[in-house]
């Protein structure tokens, strides 16, 4: 890869810190070609955002068949969504096409495609027969682990990896989209139904996203609330440094938390047939990650909110 396209790429990453090997050698580069021939004919970010949707809803319907062929043309259309996920963020930073409605539509696509991916395999599993040559099919049972996986367990994991991705971003003075579930409440209301109704709809549901990010969170909300009433809406660089310097090995963890480990643990279960071992998964080594991450970083919280010295 030549020195300038490389410098080109990373100028579209949020910040080189938190992106994953796989996504700087490979989505990254992919997503940006898109990027660039979508910018040559003009297509918004959103638009792109809306086809990778598309995309990822159509792989959950193809995994609703077991023959390799639809396995793989799932494959193929997960990966073209990912990819178009990541150019919709590069194109946005390569026009500063940036707006409020690009994030909320960028995160709901992941959430419309994982509805459709443990639907269709519930579905699919419902009258296969269990494992461990038990002779009875799934039916009730396969419903109830994956509520469990894809209820329970995905979306609170994905969305803590998210906030504190965001918080590092904050912290590190990086392109962060941390909200504050306060502000967007005060959006929603100052809204018009008549003119807006859509908008106010949708700001009321990214509220409630971000208001249980908050409550994941209480031992961050205790140090950014002492932040502020010392310092402001500014975050003193030294304090930044220290505060990402503590948690940025948690890095590795907030990143598995997100799509490429998922996504390679779903490719390999549907090629081996057993797209069941993917749930159990979640349930497992998705939630052991989950909440040994969640301990760590409220902790460097807890503490970092100590040394401030303002009570909260």
């Amino acid at each position: 890869m030549k020195k300038d396209t490389k410098a080109a790429i990373e100028a579209t990453f949020k910040s080189k810190d938190t992106e994953e090997w796989l996504d700087i050698w490979f989505t990254r580069p992919i997503g940006y070609l898109f990027a660039r021939l979508f910018n040559a004919f003009g297509v918004h970010p959103n638009v792109v955002t809306v086809i990778s949707i598309f995309l990822g809803v159509f792989a959950g319907f193809c995994w609703y068949h077991s023959s390799l062929g639809w396995t793989i043309t799932g494959i193929i259309m997960l990966m073209l969504a990912n990819f178009l996920d990541s150019a919709d963020g590069q194109l946005a930073r390569l026009t500063g096409k940036k707006t409020l409605w690009g994030r909320l539509l960028d995160g709901f696509a992941g959430d419309l495609w994982f509805f459709s991916i443990y639907l269709f395999l519930v579905l699919r599993l419902t009258p296969e027969p269990m494992p461990f040559g038990i002779e009875q099919p799934w039916g009730i049972w396969i419903w109830i682990l994956g509520f469990m996986a894809g209820v329970l367990s995905h979306p609170r994991q994905a969305a803590l990896a998210d906030y504190y991705r965001n918080i590092y971003l904050l912290f590190n003075g990086d392109h962060s989209e941390l909200n504050d579930s306060r502000e967007l409440a005060a959006e929603q209301a100052r809204t018009p139904w008549k003119r807006g109704w859509f908008w106010k709809i949708w700001l009321f549901f990214y509220q409630n996203y971000t208001r249980s990010q908050e409550r994941m969170t209480p031992s961050f909300q205790k140090l950014r609330s002492a932040i502020r009433a010392e310092h402001g809406d500014t975050i003193p660089p030294e304090l930044g440094k220290e505060f990402n310097r503590r948690t940025y090995r948690l890095l590795k963890w907030t990143n598995i938390s997100t799509f490429n480990t998922r996504a390679i643990v779903l490719y390999i279960t549907l090629l081996a047939g057993r797209p069941w071992l993917y749930f159990v998964f979640e349930l497992t080594v998705m939630n052991i990650i989950f909440w040994g991450m969640k301990a760590a970083h409220e902790k460097v919280c807890r503490e970092m909110t100590a040394k401030t010295g303002v009570v909260v």
